[in-house]
């Protein structure tokens, strides 16, 4: 993360593609967006009370896919992939227009948000970030599912495990340092599912729109998708996409080590509210420099405003 000043688009860029869960044809627009307006969506396609906030307590449901809510009861699922492309090349403020309630899953990734981001630019402003820096330990567990979040001096990093019956994914182990290692093969991951449960999905009302186009789906030992593996840990890595995106509804960038094993969108949030819950698990600080040296939080440059 070179830029310590607050990022926005250059110019607005339009997506086209369908809802993963819902199945319909959606149209979004993402527009550059003035310093600490941070990301806000509109449902164009709603005349009033069409504006929704992606923030922690917003979280309306998170069963498959992140779906946020205001008090009205105007929706957006599936924020995900696309609040991972904002939180990775650290898009601070923008607007999502969008005409109905689910964010197009394009290729099941956060690739052609990100190859669109980086195409037209970034346009710098003056006014300096924010960051959260974790204070103290915070962990939840539910059953063999566990998510902890602690101190770290330089750094976001993400230590992810996926555990799966299934032969071809199996044990899955990946860690990532968020603002200093290439994001590539976490932006390219795509979503996946098993075979076996692709008809129960849609019993339930969900994977409408779902083929092998923007899925991967894994049959036994075996991928039936076209396309092979985008890389070796594309399964875990599209769950650290996932978690992300779901950090990202903190509103700020977080100085911490998250450590996760069988978790997702529901425990990432849980964690956040208890996070948030103790004013003494955080603080919140702003950048003051032009530049951020190698050894991140130096407090010297840092001016707190907890």
């Amino acid at each position: 993360m070179s830029a310590l000043n607050q990022k926005t688009l250059k110019q607005k860029i339009k997506f086209e593609g369908i809802g993963l869960h819902t199945g319909k044809e959606v149209s979004m627009m993402i527009l550059p967006s003035q310093p600490n307006s941070g990301i806000i969506f509109k449902r164009t396609d709603l005349k009033n009370n069409n504006i929704v906030l992606p923030n922690v307590y917003n979280v309306s449901n998170a069963n498959l896919c992140t779906t946020i809510s205001n008090e009205y009861g105007t929706s957006i699922s599936t924020i995900e992939h696309l609040m991972g492309a904002f939180y990775g090349l650290g898009i601070d403020n923008a607007m999502v227009e969008i005409n109905s309630q689910e964010v197009p899953i394009m290729d099941g990734s956060a690739k052609n948000f990100v190859e669109k981001f980086s195409e037209v630019g970034f346009e710098i402003s003056k006014v300096p970030i924010k960051l959260i820096k974790i204070t103290n330990k915070v962990n939840l567990e539910e059953g063999q599912k566990y998510i902890s979040f602690e101190k770290s001096n330089v750094s976001l990093e993400i230590d992810f495990e996926i555990k799966y019956s299934n032969p071809l994914i199996g044990i899955q182990k990946n860690k990532i340092n968020v603002y200093e290692n290439n994001l590539t093969d976490i932006y390219n991951s795509r979503t996946f599912c098993l075979y076996e449960d692709v008809e129960k999905l849609r019993k339930n009302g969900l994977a409408k729109g779902g083929n092998l186009n923007n899925a991967i789906v894994v049959k036994d030992k075996e991928i039936l998708n076209r396309e092979c593996l985008r890389n070796d840990l594309e399964f875990v890595n599209h769950k650290i996409l996932d978690c992300m995106g779901d950090l990202y509804l903190s509103g700020y960038k977080i100085i911490g080590s998250i450590k996760c094993s069988q978790g997702g969108h529901s425990l990432t949030n849980k964690l956040l509210r208890k996070l948030f819950a103790d004013k003494n698990n955080y603080t919140i600080f702003e950048i003051k420099e032009k530049s951020l040296p190698h050894t991140f939080i130096d407090k010297s440059i840092l001016k707190s405003i907890a």
